[in-house]
């Protein structure tokens, strides 16, 4: 694949039980195992994009101990370009305590770690400099997401305009702080319930062009089980992208990090919003069939098997 894709997010080390149900408030559910698999939104969604063939650069920090390291060498066995990565001394790196359901559903705390102390200076020297070594403006992607401070947000998306990128925001966790950047052309991405909050509209119908209105670019709000939801300009009618069928749900961890990668790998290859879109919701399909966050990313093959079952 021709395209470059430049991620901007977290790095979490991901521990995660298996549990009969997810707990409610002060209730203790017990899980016959803990599991730990690499995480975090920004190192989540660099990988999908790596395994489906774009050139990928990851720009983050974690700390200087052993999840750090791990984390680091998980993702250059991925191919994920991982030198514009800052190491802080004395930071712990990020971790998730994540439980996940029979349904496949979960719960996730995130101990943010060295991803808090992202830094703005770094984001803009590390996006610039991905994108220059790139194949160029035209052929890639910046996408970033929110589990890093507004400052880096705000660096990353300024740099990827300034270079001529397609810049993707994924809105998760979802903080009004997002709706005060300068967001015009930018691609949001958020889920369901993302999108009602930054909205402030229960309909996701409505969410969704409201949230156009205020970019002036497409929106896509993944859905779960049904889909996406996608309006290509303020002015035009959402439309939904469905599942394709025969997906088993094992666990959704991951699954919207799976889809942003993909959409952006598209889209940095070229592809138009629909079709990008309609890939982006299979390789999400393909990531829920197994449990950890990046156990199911599919390769473009992968992604083509269950496009073409569907068919």
């Amino acid at each position: 694949m021709d395209a470059r894709v430049v991620v901007v997010g977290s790095v979490n080390v991901d521990l995660v039980v298996e549990a009969p149900r997810l707990p409610t408030a002060g209730e203790t559910v017990l899980g016959e195992r803990l599991e730990r698999h690499q995480g975090g939104k920004g190192a989540n969604a660099a990988v999908a994009a790596a395994r489906l063939g774009a050139a990928t650069t990851l720009v983050a920090a974690v700390g200087d101990d052993d999840f750090g390291r791990a984390a680091r060498d998980a993702l250059d066995a991925e191919g994920v370009d991982g030198e514009r990565i800052a190491v802080l001394a004395g930071v712990p790196t990020g971790a998730a305590l994540i439980v996940v359901d029979p349904a496949g559903e979960n719960q996730i705390a995130v101990g943010a770690g060295a991803n808090a102390r992202l830094a703005a200076d770094h984001v803009r020297a590390a996006v610039s400099g991905a994108l220059a070594a790139g194949p160029g403006a035209g052929r890639a992607s910046v996408l970033v997401s929110l589990e890093i401070p507004d400052a880096a947000v705000e660096a990353a998306i300024a740099a990827g305009r300034a270079a001529g990128a397609t810049v993707i925001i994924d809105p998760a966790p979802a903080r009004a702080s997002v709706l005060e950047f300068d967001l015009a052309g930018v691609l949001l991405v958020p889920n369901a319930g993302e999108a009602r909050t930054l909205a402030g509209v229960a309909e996701l119908d409505a969410a969704v062009r409201r949230l156009a209105e205020r970019t002036g670019a497409p929106v896509v709000a993944t859905d779960g089980a049904h889909g996406a939801l996608a309006v290509s300009a303020p002015d035009a009618p959402p439309e939904r992208v469905v599942v394709p069928g025969g997906v088993r749900s094992v666990d959704t961890t991951g699954a919207g990090d799976a889809f942003a990668g993909a959409l952006a790998a598209r889209l940095a290859a070229g592809d138009r919003l629909a079709d990008a879109v309609r890939f982006a919701v299979a390789a999400g399909a393909h990531a829920v069939g197994a449990v950890g966050a990046r156990t199911g990313m599919p390769t473009e093959a992968e992604v083509r098997a269950v496009l073409e079952r569907a068919a």
